[in-house]
């Protein structure tokens, strides 16, 4: 029978709650969300709570990651069903501090990540994006000091972001990255996803369509330019705004010229409508 996770909003209410946790000799993994939870982020608990002997699942939408002209204010809220969820997965401890909580006032310091954050993917796009994303994660490690994070790997330049941070400032903290969870027909589960019309949610699934195929190329020996331009034409002649479609190295996100330089990620941004979607595979 699943029980209701203690919520906590304010940071000492937080800290009580996991101190009595590692009073008694508990592992602690995190699960940072910004809510509307989709299955996604349920296979997220589950991993976490295959790692650690209890889990932390934080909701907040932060404002510091969105741009004026992004959509903080019609960010999908599910409150009702993501505690339901959550605590159909027996999760210990629901962080759901309020913006004032988080940047009380006179909040004036911020984490600025170089390194993958600088790799010219989503950066080029969105160049406050990984400020706010370094800046929040760094407070929920220190606020909730898990033993273990886990970050979904469709947001896979924010996972490099955020395990090079937690590495770099010595936190004390397992970033551990969790595969992608994908719709039957391939579209990687995203909380924006609710935006797509009918007809787009059909071409949406174009993308990862054409990550499939540009990887089979370049593993069956095809250059990668000629390879990446082919599934690049694709997405544009489906009708996406693509921001970009590139292949990189899986490990620095550094550009790559060859299959030989390194293990390979394919990564793409790109428009359907109003909806910007993200997504990426292995090589």
């Amino acid at each position: 029978m699943s029980r209701s996770p203690l919520i906590a909003r304010t940071v000492p209410s937080l800290r009580r709650a996991t101190d009595n946790l590692r009073k008694r000799k508990a592992t602690i993994a995190l699960v940072p969300t910004m809510g509307a939870l989709h299955d996604g982020h349920v296979s997220l608990v589950r991993l976490a709570k295959r790692r650690a002997s209890r889990v932390v699942v934080s909701i907040f939408v932060n404002p510091t990651q969105f741009a004026p002209t992004e959509d903080f204010g019609a960010y999908p809220r599910t409150w009702k069903s993501d505690i339901a969820k959550l605590a159909a997965e027996d999760v210990d401890i629901v962080w759901h501090p309020g913006v004032e909580a988080m940047y009380p006032q006179g909040f004036a310091t911020r984490i600025v990540p170089e390194g993958p954050a600088l790799a010219g993917l989503e950066d080029r796009f969105r160049p406050h994006f990984f400020g706010g994303v370094a800046t929040v994660v760094g407070k929920l490690f220190t606020q909730c000091r898990p033993d273990f994070a886990i970050f979904g790997e469709k947001d896979f330049q924010q996972l490099r972001v955020v395990a090079q941070m937690a590495r770099d400032l010595d936190l004390g903290v397992k970033v551990i990255g969790s595969r992608t969870v994908r719709e039957r027909d391939g579209l990687a589960m995203s909380s924006r996803n609710v935006y797509l019309s009918a007809e787009e949610r059909q071409t949406a699934t174009v993308l990862y369509r054409a990550m499939k195929d540009s990887a089979g190329r370049i593993k069956a020996g095809e250059a990668i330019a000629p390879a990446m331009a082919r599934g690049a034409e694709t997405i544009e002649a489906a009708g996406f705004a693509l921001d970009y479609f590139e292949v990189r190295h899986a490990e620095t996100l550094a550009e790559v010229t060859s299959r030989k330089d390194g293990p390979l990620r394919i990564l793409v941004a790109a428009k359907l409508g109003t909806t910007r979607l993200i997504d990426n595979i292995a090589v």
